[in-house]
């Protein structure tokens, strides 16, 4: 089986941290590429993001990249992103992804990404 369960998000103040977790298991626990994106109301999925199993190769979209820290525990088969210097534009329901399908780069697209998780919701108030 195939399962991804995200934790960690709740309600903070700007410029406060949060640490988002995400657990793998199954098949989601050997992907090739694991990242995270979020969603805001009336938004398109984006991509925040991502991390390569074998290298440990990562790649951040433009607006988190020094705020933003990705990592994976594959002993733990856990996925982690640490979020510090937190605005209100962050505000979002983030979600871990999987891919299980072999690639040179790591993927920006979400539908390049194969399991997901449920979600969870990170607010930060101004």
């Amino acid at each position: 089986q195939v399962q991804l369960v995200e934790s960690g998000g709740g309600l903070v103040q700007t410029g406060d941290s949060l640490r988002l977790s995400c657990a793998a298991s199954g098949r989601a626990a050997s992907s090739y590429v694991m990242g995270w994106f979020r969603q805001a109301p009336g938004k398109e999925r984006e991509f925040v993001a991502a991390i390569r199993g074998s290298s440990g190769d990562t790649d951040y979209d433009f607006d988190v990249k020094g705020r933003f820290t990705i990592s994976r525990d594959n002993a733990k088969n856990m996925l982690y992103l640490q979020m510090n210097s937190l605005i209100p534009e962050d505000t979002a329901v983030y979600y871990c992804a999987s891919r299980h399908y072999y690639t040179d780069t790591i993927p920006r697209l979400y539908e390049n990404y194969d399991t997901w998780g449920q979600g969870t919701q990170v607010t930060v108030s101004s």
